[in-house]
């Protein structure tokens, strides 16, 4: 299993500095060290770009959140003002 060797130039920017320093240093172990440790990483690795995945998930939404509210509050807005305009017409008829 050489996922480490491999993988590391593209996952490292998508994994902290500590974890691509700890791959590397896992790959300049001694082959009978590093094959029980692999399995350890890999599922290391995987984990954190998931948690990454679902963090970024998260922020989109949460963008699109916040754009939205904007929207719905302009919106809110903008109705306010139309109700005003037309009750002041009533009065004034």
């Amino acid at each position: 299993m050489t996922l480490p060797a491999r993988s590391l130039k593209s996952t490292s920017n998508e994994l902290p500095k500590e974890i691509v320093d700890l791959v590397a240093a896992i790959g300049e172990l001694p082959d009978e060290i590093r094959d029980r440790i692999e399995p350890m990483l890999v599922r290391v690795v995987e984990s954190t770009k998931r948690r990454r995945r679902i963090l970024q998930l998260v922020q989109d939404a949460l963008s699109q959140l916040r754009l939205d509210m904007k929207y719905l509050m302009f919106d809110l807005e903008a109705t306010r003002r139309e109700r005003d305009e037309y009750h002041r017409r009533l009065e004034e008829a």
